[in-house]
């Protein structure tokens, strides 16, 4: 039987602290707690800064330096877009891990998620979340500035660190070669793979039918990912690596993550948690 996710909230000094549960049959697997929006008693805390002070010790991207206006984030993009590497992962991964986060109506709050699996097994190990306020509005080409604190701070509530992280969006494949997986693979320095369900650049060249065709994904002259097909009939995705990983690797762990979904299921039980947080 499939884990469940029991979500509860309890306000304290100003914030409110949910505890997620993952549960199977009769068994607590384990229980996490994750900072969200404030409680109405008070300006909600930046979760940005409760992440990046955990994560870097205060040294990379401070909150004051997060972006807010369109062209200090494309200038942003433009200087961190030369420190993304695409080099071999150091060993096969077995722990790999989905992201996948969701605004309110309001565009106020946005609810971030991460699914935890054994790979190449595909046993689903854990789920975290968190709830904070949106950073930035909706840009085309922008997402990880909205998407990437959020996601860190799901992350950062797994008890394992995974060896891959797939992410609902570009890696880069982008028009300035860092879309939300890269960004946030070099944020956090692990690897990442753009797993995508539109295309943002590239030419429109779908492959066959069959499960696991693949064109390339090209743009000015430059193989920047590949179109595939994980089900027969369906709609492609749009695979392209983000950080630490090359695109061979990424081809190869997203089809070892596809089952009867079009999605991978790291990304796909992430997006479903995104959505039960916001509910």
């Amino acid at each position: 039987m499939p884990p469940r996710i029991g979500v509860h909230g309890t306000p304290y000094n100003g914030v409110t602290v949910f505890s997620l549960t993952t549960v199977t049959v009769g068994c607590v697997l384990r229980t996490i707690n994750f900072v969200g929006m404030s409680g109405g008693h008070g300006p909600p805390l930046s979760i940005f800064a409760i992440i990046m002070d955990r994560l870097t010790g205060g040294d990379a991207h401070p909150t004051s330096d997060w972006p807010k206006m369109y062209a200090e984030a494309v200038a942003l993009q433009e200087e961190l877009r030369h420190q993304v590497r695409l080099v071999p992962l150091p060993r096969p991964p077995r722990l790999v891990a989905g992201v996948d986060a969701i605004c309110d109506r309001e565009d106020k709050r946005i609810f971030g998620a991460a699914a935890l699996y054994r790979y190449p097994e595909m046993e689903l190990l854990e789920e975290a979340g968190a709830v904070g306020e949106c950073p930035f509005p909706y840009r085309t080409g922008l997402l990880s500035f909205r998407e990437v604190p959020i996601l860190m701070a799901a992350l950062a509530q797994l008890k394992e660190r995974p060896d891959v992280v797939l992410v609902d969006g570009q890696g880069i494949a982008h028009p300035r070669g860092l879309g939300l997986a890269a960004h946030l693979g070099l944020v956090m320095d692990i690897p990442t793979i753009g797993v995508a369900k539109s295309r943002l650049v590239g030419e429109d060249n779908e492959p066959d039918a069959a499960a696991g065709s693949c064109n390339a994904l090209i743009w000015k002259g430059k193989q920047v990912g590949l179109i595939l097909r994980t089900q027969k009939g369906k709609k492609p995705l749009y695979i392209s690596p983000g950080h630490r990983i090359t695109l061979p690797e990424c081809l190869e762990i997203t089809l070892g993550c596809v089952s009867r979904y079009r999605l991978p299921l790291p990304v796909r039980q992430a997006d479903l948690l995104s959505r039960r947080l916001r509910a």
